[in-house]
């Protein structure tokens, strides 16, 4: 392997309850009706999908001004500090020597950077990439392929840290092989972990050997 892109939500940061309780609010403050399915739908969506996702659950404004509000209060609730997952900086750090760094998120660019910044990895990331800034988010495989382009790595020869159903199904769309991480409060479907290279209980498990074939 040459390269290794990372996902943000749940992987780095632990947002996804973050970002879980900010739109379930806002669903329930403007009309909308929260479904039993909706957050795992939502994971991996980029915001104007999910935007558009909220405005067909009954939310009265229109798509923009939903994605408009929601990232207003994500970035309110980052100000107080930015969650990061156990593990995360250290194990970016480990394999910021040895590999080139990438990273593909359905976060807005502004949480991205901020997030990052926080962490203080901003510098370990050769380049960043926000499903806004491709045609479709996750499970297509737009977001990583755009990494992998920015990075100058063939996606075969980049790794994949996931941690969701869209996530894993995306990255292994894009031709990477992926390395699962899930998340203890919102797990991957099976059939989506099936499609992982390999599965690690948690960060500090993801060093430069797990990577070996």
């Amino acid at each position: 392997m040459e390269a290794c892109v990372f996902d943000l939500d749940g992987v780095l940061v632990d947002s996804e309850p973050v970002w879980e309780e900010v739109r379930r609010a806002f669903v329930a403050e403007h009309g909308g009706t929260w479904q039993p399915d909706t957050q795992s739908r939502l994971m991996g969506m980029s915001t104007g999908e999910w935007a558009a996702y909220l405005h067909e659950l009954g939310v009265e404004m229109a798509p923009d001004d939903i994605a408009r509000g929601v990232v207003d209060q994500m970035a309110a609730r980052y100000q107080d500090g930015v969650p990061l997952m156990p593990g995360s900086v250290a194990a970016v750090r480990r394999l910021a020597g040895r590999l080139t760094l990438g990273l593909a998120s359905s976060s807005p660019r502004r949480l991205i950077d901020v997030a990052l910044a926080a962490a203080g990895l901003t510098e370990c990331f050769t380049a960043t990439v926000s499903t806004e800034e491709v045609p479709r988010g996750k499970p297509a495989p737009d977001g990583y392929l755009e990494a992998a382009g920015r990075i100058r790595v063939a996606p075969g020869e980049c790794v994949a840290v996931e941690d969701s159903s869209n996530g894993l199904r995306s990255a292994h769309a894009a031709g990477m092989r992926v390395i699962a991480v899930p998340h203890p409060r919102y797990p991957p479907a099976p059939d989506a972990l099936a499609l992982a290279w390999r599965v690690l209980p948690d960060l500090d498990a993801l060093t430069p050997a797990s990577l070996l074939t």
